[in-house]
């Protein structure tokens, strides 16, 4: 029996059949159980990329560079390449990636049917906004070339649509231009959610990209406490630091979740406290961009039983008093997340019709799975989250019900009619058919 699961480790599924696609073989054989779909890298969190029935498409096989064109940065990759190959080419010849998640062993075509973000969304968009033309393989054995505003409604149902809509054979992508492989970083500790709104809005106007890290332990007058991260490709140095890449790894598969209060309490008042850069410094792309992938299979660290990631986007007029509603309740229930990110995006409409980018502040929380405990607490996160008029992200859902992704995603029909009759998944299943 073969099995299948994301980076979060639930569910765990069961698909009839794998098969694995390289260039020599791009047909999918008749014979496959259906509903077929894409499985990159496995770095979705949840069931985008999962199946409990079908077939698993694996797009790793589909790893070549197609064309580079260093004068332009306009790069074209089969589907199955990561990130990180990517940039491995292109960065030592002055073109970086212009969007990019927080790890770089997401697949290219993950990233396009994702309509990944990254924290310049603000100045930049999403994923989308910077692919100039894909290929589409649909199960009747018809190819489409997909170009934005095409006219077709293809491109803008493929970009953020989740793998629906066919097999992505290649991406053609815009790369932006740096000077080096270095970023200029400052970082500032702010005391709370009040402060937080105001150093952002004010660091969105100078900086390309910013993020922040909040402490959800952290109450009364002191909730949201953390720390604004902010940045910009470094300008031409006459001397630039060296930099030697290592990882570690988390080596054992534990029975129960390292994260817990008091391991979580002891890691939010570290950070928080830790030493600071108001002043800047500089900093190599990849602890910047990837921080968590210098620690290879993290995802261990919550145990056996995985964990739920919860990012919720919410609009601009609502955020502050649902931001501060959602880090109540989760309190109020004696949870905390490891990893919790707060941004904002940019007014930049996306492309697709399923695209989770959106005018409005987006937060990112990770919980271990403690069963119904955990699934209560998420509920009630969703009844916030709808009350403020906002939604969750496919990308990164387990457990998502129908009514806050169908008022989430209002051209979720129309989106419908696009999706391959042969390609299915297991979210889609449970909030659209």
């Amino acid at each position: 029996m073969s099995y299948a699961g994301s980076w979060n480790r639930l569910p765990r599924v069961s698909p009839e059949a794998i098969h694995s696609l390289f260039q020599r073989n791009l047909g999918v054989p008749e014979h496959l159980p259906k509903p077929l779909l894409a499985y990159g890298n496995g770095r979705s969190y949840g069931d985008v990329c999962l199946t409990e029935s079908g077939t698993l498409l694996m797009t790793r096989g589909l790893d070549r560079f197609i064309e580079f064109d260093p004068q332009n940065g306009v790069v074209r990759c089969e589907a199955g390449i990561t990130l990180g190959e990517i940039l491995a080419l292109t960065v030592p010849q002055g073109w970086f990636l212009p969007s990019t998640p927080g790890t770089r062993f997401a697949t290219l075509g993950g990233a396009v049917a994702n309509d990944v973000h990254g924290k310049n969304h603000h100045s930049h968009g999403s994923f989308g906004h910077h692919v100039l033309a894909l290929e589409l393989w649909r199960s009747d054995g018809s190819s489409i070339e997909c170009r934005p505003n095409d006219g077709t409604g293809w491109f803008a149902s493929t970009v953020g649509g989740l793998g629906l809509t066919g097999l992505i054979r290649w991406v053609e992508l815009q790369l932006m231009p740096i000077k080096n492989p270095w970023m200029w970083v400052e970082t500032r500790r702010f005391n709370n959610l009040d402060e937080f709104w105001t150093l952002n809005r004010q660091a969105e106007t100078s900086w390309p990209y910013t993020v922040a890290w909040i402490d959800c332990l952290s109450k009364g007058n002191a909730q949201g406490r953390g720390i604004l991260m902010t940045g910009r490709h470094a300008a031409t140095q006459t001397e630039l630091p060296t930099f030697k890449y290592s990882s570690k790894r988390i080596p054992v598969d534990l029975p129960f979740s390292l994260v817990n209060r008091l391991t979580l309490r002891t890691f939010n008042s570290i950070y928080y406290r830790q030493s600071v850069k108001p002043q800047g410094a500089l900093t190599h792309y990849v602890p910047y961009f990837y921080p968590l992938d210098s620690i290879r299979d993290w995802n261990r660290i919550y145990g056996r039983q995985g964990f739920y990631q919860y990012q919720c986007v919410i609009p601009p007029n609502e955020s502050e008093g649902a931001i501060a509603s959602l880090l109540n309740t989760i309190a109020k229930h004696g949870e905390g997340s490891f990893l919790a990110v707060l941004k904002t995006f940019g007014n930049k409409p996306s492309l697709g019709m399923l695209s989770f980018p959106r005018p409005g502040t987006t937060l990112a929380l990770d919980f271990p799975n403690r069963g119904e405990r955990t699934l209560r607490l998420l509920t009630e996160l969703d009844f916030i989250v709808a009350e403020a008029g906002g939604t969750l992200y496919p990308a990164k859902d387990a457990r998502m019900p129908a009514s806050l992704f169908q008022s989430g995603f209002p051209q979720w029909e129309d989106f419908s009619k696009y999706v391959d009759p042969s390609f299915s998944s297991r979210f889609w299943q449970r909030v659209a058919l």
